[in-house]
This record gives structure tokens, sequence and C-alpha cells, in this order.
């Protein structure tokens, strides 16, 4: 059987939109995606059980109430829907123990949900010099390099220290609670990378991998790659 894969959704305007490129990585690997709504918060037990691993896409920013801040002039726009739906869908899978990969936003959200925070617009609240994290390029050509800290779960999975990586975003994570950790961080400090200690398959990256893999990205083959392969062990 092949694993079940939900995939988060963007919300605008009521209209429901994901990229088909998180879908085609999936079913590249041997996973089936199944589209997710912003469901109530009932409703979220159900659709646990149905999923064998949850992809948390990218998409817009998330509110900073949700990690006890008031909005800065720098937000953008947020959807209380999708953030109370996936934070919920993602303390159930936790406790669940199934596999989670946050892309970009997903990654944000990921560490939102156990508890951390973010950087609302790192442009605005960073001092140090900064990368450009929001790329003037196509979005399948990485645009800057990350250092994976050693001993983490990516860095076996990688097993490489370094790796080059696109990037679409100006909000990042900031403070990470255990069990989740650091696993890869840009040249300029800021956090590319986190994963659980504990769950057997927690992983939140800032880039996009799936619109590297049209130029045979091997970081991204060996991400999507370990994240199916997770899934059919559930």
């Amino acid at each position: 059987m092949k694993p079940i894969i939900g995939v988060s959704t963007n919300l605008k305007n009521q209209v429901l939109s994901v990229s088909t490129d998180y879908l085609q990585a999936i079913t590249a690997f041997g996973g089936v995606p199944i589209v997710l709504p912003n469901l109530r918060e009932d409703d979220i037990n159900s659709v646990a059980l149905l999923l064998d691993g949850l992809l948390l896409t990218g998409g817009g920013d998330i509110d900073p109430t949700l990690f006890d801040e008031e909005p800065i002039p720098n937000l953008g726009n947020i959807t209380p829907e999708r953030d109370s739906f996936e934070i919920g869908l993602i303390q159930k899978l936790l406790h669940l123990n199934k596999p989670i990969l946050g892309i970009c936003r997903g990654c944000q959200i990921l560490n939102i949900a156990v508890g951390g925070n973010m950087y609302q617009d790192i442009y605005s609240q960073v001092e140090k010099p900064l990368l450009q994290h929001n790329q003037a390029a196509p979005r399948h050509h990485a645009s800057h390099f990350i250092q994976i800290i050693k001993e983490t779960k990516l860095h076996g999975m990688l097993q490489s220290n370094l790796a080059k990586v696109n990037s679409f975003h100006h909000q990042a994570v900031k403070k990470i609670p255990k069990p989740f950790e650091v696993c890869a961080v840009a040249n300029d400090g800021m956090i590319e990378a986190i994963e659980s200690t504990e769950h057997a398959f927690a992983l939140g990256i800032q880039w996009h991998p799936e619109g590297l893999l049209s130029k045979n990205d091997v970081v991204s083959t060996l991400i999507f790659s370990a994240f199916i392969n997770a899934c059919l062990k559930i």
C-alpha cells in the first residue's frame, strides 16, 4: 500500500490552492497526496487517523498572537483558519508519532505548534546584515548555502555538511523548544532547518525542495525519499 500524505493548502478569498510541485514530489517518491481543507477542530482526529504523514506547505504569514506578540507593520496577510487547523493537526500527528515535513511556512508553523516563536519579518527585526532570503531568481535556482549541523538526523540523511538551497521567505524560526533542535543554518545565522529528537520523523526546512526536483537536486531527492520511506513505516 502506498502511504497517504496530507498536504496543507493556502486559503485566499475563500479559494483553496496548492502548488502541483508538492503533489508531484509526493507521487514521484511513492506516496498518495490528499489535499486538505482547513477543517474544524472536531474533524482533526479523523484526519490524523487517516493519514500516514503530513506535508506542511509554504504560503502566507502566521498570526503573531499565537506566540504572544502584537503584529508589526511588515507582517503580511494571515489566515487564522489555516493556522488553527495546521497547529491542531501537527499536535495530533506528533502525539501519534506520524511523519511531518514542514516546508518554508510549514517549518514555522511546526515550530509554533510545539511552543516556539518566530521573526515576523527578519529584515526589520534582525539588526545584523542578512542574505537575500526572498530570492530574485527562478524557483528552481538554488541561491545560497546552508550549513548542516553534524550529529543531527538531517546530517545523517544528507551525509553532507553543506547544501545549496532556494529561498522565498521574510519570516523565520526564532526560539525552538525541546524536543526540537536546530539542524541547519544559513551563513548569516538564520535558522534553515529544525528537527525533533524524540519523534521518528518531524523535520522543518526553510527552503523549497519541491522546486528544485526538476533540476535533479540531490538534497531534495534525499529529503523527499526519507519522508516517504518514514511514512511507509507507519
